[in-house]
């Protein structure tokens, strides 16, 4: 299914969005993009490079005559951004999301709907640690999987309209409910960036010499590991809010494993160790030989990106 829209508007023209943004245009799907950011610094450069034809503070002044409207801002602010913008949407318009949260977002959202507006959730799962719309790049999306996660409610034909807008970015699309999106990003996602953010924080409560050689020295492992702890803060923080219980539940689990760990070091238990060593150095090869089906240009790209 090919699908155009005489304008799209772009709510929060970070790093997904600006990067949606130059999807839509390359591949000929809006006419004219609006982009909407808090931001003078944000809205400058999404302008100059391109990136939207024009750019507002006021999400409500993009949104007029919008065909769609893609709202790309931190999970928290999802229900109240498309909210305010109820107002000003013409009749018929479609309204997604990118949040990688979804029964909260649905929870926020269902309220503001109006009859006329046909909503879709979706999660694209893609992204780096930088943030910024001179960090987007159209291939950020391609070989990656989109999940949505219609209502009851969701309109049949915008829910095939959003689904060839990211088939259209080279995405992967599947449909599942909103609570088991919720509960495999807890594990795949939320869980990896928290233990990350951890570590660096415990490194920085070192002592000062201590801590000065952990940054020094830091070798390959370290710095990749924890590359991921450079992401937008308030993003994340969003996030473990809006996906409290799937994230603890995934944070008990992770706990008793550790602790597992704990007692197989204390003990000396080689043979304990190696066997969990072995078992998920397998489940990790699984990982990344279902990988192996992305596009070259898109590993090429990332290795560029180290």
């Amino acid at each position: 299914m090919t699908v155009h829209f005489q304008k799209a508007a772009i709510i929060g023209t970070g790093l997904i969005g600006s990067s949606l943004a130059r999807v839509l245009r390359c591949r000929n799907i809006a006419d004219n993009i609006a982009g909407a950011a808090r931001s003078v610094k944000t809205r400058e450069t999404a302008l100059a490079l391109g990136v939207v034809d024009e750019a507002f503070e006021d999400p409500q002044k993009a949104v007029q005559n919008a065909d769609i409207v893609f709202v790309c801002t931190p999970v928290g602010a999802i229900g109240e951004t498309i909210g305010g913008c109820m107002p000003a949407m013409k009749s018929g318009a479609i309204v997604t999301d990118v949040g990688s949260v979804k029964s909260s977002v649905i929870r926020d959202v269902l309220p503001f709907l109006r009859a006329d507006i046909r909503f879709v959730p979706a999660h694209p799962v893609a992204g780096t640690e930088k943030s910024g719309p001179e960090n987007g790049f159209a291939e950020l999306f391609e070989g990656r999987w989109c999940i949505l996660t219609p209502t009851n409610q969701t309109d049949k034909e915008a829910l095939a309209a959003v689904r060839a807008v990211w088939e259209s970015a080279g995405m992967k699309v599947e449909e599942m409910s909103a609570v088991r999106h919720d509960k495999i990003m807890a594990l795949m996602s939320h869980l990896p960036h928290l233990i990350a953010y951890t570590i660096v924080g415990t490194a920085a409560d070192l002592e000062t010499e201590t801590r000065e050689d952990v940054i020094k020295y830091a070798a390959g492992g370290f710095r990749d590991f924890t590359r991921i702890a450079g992401s937008d803060p308030v993003m994340w923080r969003d996030i473990f809010l809006n996906n409290t219980e799937a994230v603890l539940d995934c944070l008990q689990r992770f706990s008793e494993d550790l602790t597992l760990l704990q007692k197989a070091i204390r003990q000396k238990d080689g043979a304990a160790l190696q066997n969990w060593f072995a078992r998920t150095r397998n489940i990790r090869r699984e990982v990344i030989d279902a990988r192996q089906d992305r596009p070259e240009n898109e590993k090429l790209l990332l290795k560029s990106k180290g």
